[in-house]
């Protein structure tokens, strides 16, 4: 009883009552952060990534929430918000969107000095787009795309902590792609839920602009977001074995090579081993969360079909 009086309200308000929404935001994040040349990570910059993104996070789900709280109350799946249904106030969930946006910032704040200013100036880049999404609906066919483009700093700010630059080429391109695509894909069948009351009260998404192609364009994007992401896996994979290829002693020579020299040579096949094993459980997690996708569109669909069903005129 006291769960659902006073913790549950800000629980359903962070989305912590539904968290795979919140965990999907971390695997662009560990896309990043394992193509990288510097991976693996250290686990004090993985733990800051984590904190980091789950805090802004909460706070998209809180604007988002202030935007829609009025709409929410007319749409089946978001009418049990708590802004929604008033369990919360207003100025409530301004003061935690605020304590969020304050966490967030002092994980950029306590990142290293050589890669602070260019993780703050992203972070700051990334604000704007997070906090006017929600309003996207009202004046733009796919807002689902400028969700993508908030989820697009998901890959460029662990990068910029990992390596202090944006000089990653290909497997930093094709991540960042990769989750453009990915996003819009998963958002856009997430909005088939909520076509019948967008059109109702006239907004916009994806998947009414899309109409009837909208699941021919998500299994697009979707293959174009394996297929970037597969490119940068093979790019940033290729790059390693071109260095041990370039460093490779003849067997006469390896056993006058200095000790250090192995030794190096041995720890590169080693971490070249580790980031392939990394990447194949990255991709595994991409694919179980598309499977998941598959699932939803396959109840979807049903449910449309029972609704024509029952719009269908008595004979």
């Amino acid at each position: 009883m006291l769960f659902r009086q006073t913790l549950a309200p800000w629980v359903a308000l962070l989305r912590w009552n539904k968290p795979s929404g919140r965990l999907i935001l971390l695997i662009p994040a560990g896309w990043s952060l394992w193509l990288t040349p510097d991976a693996p990570p250290s686990w004090a910059l993985v733990l800051m990534i984590v904190l980091g993104g789950l805090s802004v996070s909460g706070a998209g789900c809180i604007a988002n929430d202030l935007w829609d709280r009025r709409i929410d109350r007319n749409v089946e799946r978001a009418r049990q918000r708590p802004l929604a249904q008033g369990s919360l106030s207003v100025e409530q969930a301004v003061v935690v969107l605020i304590v969020l946006l304050i966490i967030s910032l002092g994980v950029v704040l306590n990142l290293p000095d050589s890669v602070r200013n260019l993780c703050l100036a992203l972070a700051c880049l990334a604000l704007p787009p997070i906090l006017i999404y929600p309003s996207a609906k009202r004046w733009f066919p796919y807002p689902q795309a400028v969700l993508a483009l908030c989820w697009g700093f998901a890959v460029l700010i662990p990068w910029a902590a990992q390596t202090g630059n944006l000089n990653g080429g290909w497997p930093l391109a094709g991540c960042w792609v990769a989750t453009l695509l990915w996003t819009f894909s998963f958002d856009t069948v997430y909005a088939m839920a909520d076509r019948p009351d967008d059109a109702r009260m006239a907004l916009n998404s994806s998947a009414l602009t899309l109409g009837s192609s909208v699941l021919r364009v998500v299994g697009v994007t979707y293959a174009l977001s394996m297929l970037a992401l597969a490119v940068a896996a093979a790019v940033a994979i290729a790059g390693p074995v071109a260095v041990a290829a370039a460093t490779a002693i003849p067997a006469p020579a390896a056993a006058a090579a200095p000790l250090q020299l192995q030794l190096q040579l041995q720890l590169l096949q080693q971490q070249l081993l580790l980031q392939q094993l990394q990447l194949l459980l990255l991709l595994r997690l991409q694919q179980l969360q598309q499977q998941q996708q598959q699932l939803l569109l396959q109840r979807m669909q049903l449910l449309l079909q029972q609704q024509l069903l029952m719009q269908q005129p008595l004979q």
